[in-house]
């Protein structure tokens, strides 16, 4: 099994995937005029703006269902993964891909607030909708709901909970059948609460878990503050192929950092843009530009939080393609969350590998509602009105995949993961770059109200984009107050 998979990812993953993603990024930070770095504080303005409706969630909540997705077990157990086989320079090409990654993001999230519609009296929407609408291709956008419903029920929940599981034994000594068992007793209270329930779950656990966890490597940062210049020059010298000890996996430290920052910061994947297309606001920029700043939140300060801890402290091991170990500071420790509880045991011995243990709980239970969520939305978009029996079956499956991950193999796990994460990057990533219009044609009309000191709200008729039926049905009012902005 392990081979089958092994197999079927070189052909996902090959260089032309991270071709495709990272140009995707250069080409919409060229076309926005780089609005990812322009515009941060207007995401920060954005980010406590609007309100939740009956059909929608508010701008932070979509933003934390966002991040449920993005901050999980890629966070922790992947950034150790990168750097064991790509080594440190592999931090640098995820940071990379946050920063062009966020251009990609905006795009998505805002076709998807574009092309929402409402169904079962919510706000639903992602790929399969503006494909569908937008792109006129309703096999393509049936084939792209088909394989996300079934990698976010099947493949994606096991990488969670297998994370999870294994550092609870690690940590506490807790079987992995009893992680297993509740993991999936809580997420079935959860989920069967629909997708408001996942809404208040992430507004309260995601602001906490994140806050806790980067406290914690800011405490190690200080502690090691004047080690800061030469974990810095070690990362960027190894990206570029400036390092002895790691010239030899220069293309390793690429690809993983590429394929493991797509991963974490999912940006181009097409799961974010499930969650902006759920938030009520009066124009999809808004929701677009709340979810690019998602991004840098996952990979620049949690991702960045992993990877400096493990490398401040020296807990990793670091694999020769020709096999053995270029840098084996951590024998017989398995890849994975390990590295980041012994980088904590280090400065915390007491309860460093508890602390981790109980983050990445948090992290990884909160990316299993998320992927959960977007797989009930495509399962919506298949049956266009979602059949409780098909629901049933889509909870049952998330369930036993949960709890299956959390006592199989993490190669196993984290093979069928990147199977899933890759086959919707190809046909998301393609259906952004040929559906871009309507989304710069917002950007522009957005920018066009801001500056005449208007509160945005957007009008489809009037900027030409076809077949944006919900913001036909939406009175165009602006969210600020009347004495704050000029309405329309």
């Amino acid at each position: 099994m392990e081979d089958i998979l092994a197999g079927l990812n070189n052909i996902i993953w090959s260089n032309a995937l991270i071709l495709l993603c990272l140009g995707a990024g250069i080409y919409f930070s060229v076309v926005t005029r780089f609005l990812q770095v322009r515009y941060v504080r207007e995401m920060l303005r954005l980010l406590f703006k609007g309100h939740s409706s009956e059909r929608g969630v508010s701008s932070f909540q979509a933003f934390t269902i966002a991040i449920a997705g993005r901050v999980g077990t890629g966070n922790i157990a992947g950034v150790a993964t990168a750097i064991a086989i790509g080594g440190p320079g592999a931090v640098f090409w995820m940071w990379v891909m946050a920063l062009l990654g966020s251009a990609t993001a905006f795009i998505e999230a805002t076709l998807g607030q574009i092309y929402k519609e409402v169904q079962d009296g919510q706000y639903r929407g992602g790929p399969a909708y503006y494909i569908g609408k937008g792109l006129g291709m309703k096999t393509y956008a049936a084939i792209f709901a088909g394989v996300t419903a079934f990698s976010s029920a099947l493949f994606f929940p096991g990488v969670q909970s297998n994370s999870i599981a294994t550092s609870m034994e690690n940590a506490f000594a807790v079987p992995p059948v009893i992680s297993g068992i509740v993991i999936t007793v809580l997420l079935a209270f959860i989920i069967f609460g629909g997708v408001k329930r996942i809404g208040k779950a992430a507004e309260i656990i995601v602001p906490f878990m994140a806050g806790a966890y980067i406290l914690m490597a800011m405490i190690i940062m200080v502690l090691n503050f004047t080690e800061i210049p030469a974990i810095l020059g070690l990362i960027v010298r190894s990206a570029f192929h400036l390092e002895p000890a790691f010239a030899g996996i220069f293309g390793l430290a690429v690809s993983w950092g590429v394929k493991r920052g797509i991963y974490s910061n999912e940006a181009g994947m097409g799961s974010a843009p499930h969650a902006a297309a759920a938030a009520e606001t009066s124009h999809p920029v808004k929701q677009g530009l709340v979810q690019a700043f998602s991004v840098y939140v996952d990979t620049l300060f949690v991702c960045t939080a992993t990877a400096f801890m493990i490398l401040f402290t020296g807990q990793y091991n670091i694999e020769n393609p020709a096999g053995g170990f270029l840098v084996e500071n951590l024998p017989g420790a398995a890849i994975g969350p390990t590295y980041t509880q012994a980088a904590v045991d280090v400065h915390f011995p007491a309860f460093g590998a508890g602390f981790v243990a109980i983050s990445l709980f948090f992290f990884a239970f909160t990316t299993i509602m998320a992927y959960y969520y977007i797989g009930e939305t495509n399962l919506s978009y298949l049956t266009t009105r979602t059949n409780k029996w098909l629901l049933a079956l889509q909870r049952i499956l998330t369930l036993a995949a949960t709890f299956y991950g959390a006592i199989r193999a993490a190669e196993i796990v984290w093979g069928l993961a990147d199977i899933g994460v890759g086959i919707m990057a190809w046909l998301n990533v393609i259906a952004v770059f040929i559906l871009q219009k309507p989304a710069l044609k917002a950007l522009k009309d957005y920018q066009a109200q801001r500056k005449a000191g208007l509160d945005p709200v957007f009008d489809p008729e009037k900027l030409g984009i076809k077949n944006a039926d919900v913001w036909e049905k939406i009175p165009l009012v602006a969210e600020a107050p009347a004495d704050e902005l000029q309405a329309r």
